[in-house]
């Protein structure tokens, strides 16, 4: 289970950092920051914060709620950012979530005193970063970023699939999924699809109308 090891080697606050939605065909790739205060923080947290891919939804929901709470009365500072899928077809999908992270770390306020990043990778931050693999298993601030990350993301496309709804992007997220091919096949491409991945090259020298109904 995460807990506070990385997060208490260095003097100052640490922010968690991680991402949600790098590998679907549609939709933002989310970034979260996250400080945590160690000492105050509650134990639904400390007990229940875990990598979010580990979690039911209906978990990560409640401790989305919980860390809300939680920054509402002064004990974790938390961020958001995004990069759209515009943004991903022009920078590739690593740069893109490298730019939704900087956007997360620099909306959390003053540069903490070291970011943790889930993975073997790091953005270019305005603060020391260390990178840990496995992270969102290890480092309770980094759990926390993965969970806030991927709740904002999931909700999103919810509400895109609203507007989009042959994609099923409320049940798949903007994943591969059988449904979310056919569903290609028969409508095309949406202004939300991640052009540059592979499975979007029969579409990619067109451009879809999105006054069409069915985009």
């Amino acid at each position: 289970m995460p807990d506070f090891r990385f997060e208490s080697e260095i003097a100052g606050p640490v922010a968690g950092l991680d991402e949600a939605g790098r590998g679907p065909w549609a939709g933002p790739v989310f970034a979260a920051a996250v400080i945590l205060d160690a000492r105050r923080l509650p134990a639904f947290l400390r007990d229940g914060l875990d990598d979010s891919k580990a979690l039911s939804a209906k978990a990560r929901a409640a401790l989305d709620q919980a860390l809300r709470h939680a920054a509402r009365g002064g004990l974790a500072r938390l961020a958001l950012g995004a990069a759209s899928a515009t943004e991903i077809d022009a920078r590739n999908i690593l740069q893109a979530t490298f730019l939704a992270m900087r956007r997360a770390l620099l909306a959390l306020g003053p540069p903490p005193a070291l970011a943790l990043i889930d993975g073997n990778r790091a953005p270019t931050l305005p603060c020391p970063v260390r990178t840990i693999i496995g992270g969102d298993a290890l480092s309770l601030s980094i759990a926390a970023a993965s969970i806030l990350a991927k709740v904002a993301r999931d909700r999103l496309m919810a509400r895109l699939g609203s507007r989009y709804p042959e994609y099923g992007w409320e049940r798949n997220a903007g994943y591969g999924t059988p449904s979310h091919r056919a569903a290609l096949a028969a409508h095309g491409p949406t202004p939300h699809h991640r052009m540059s991945f592979a499975p979007l090259a029969p579409w990619r020298d067109l451009t879809p109308n999105p006054e069409s109904p069915t985009h």
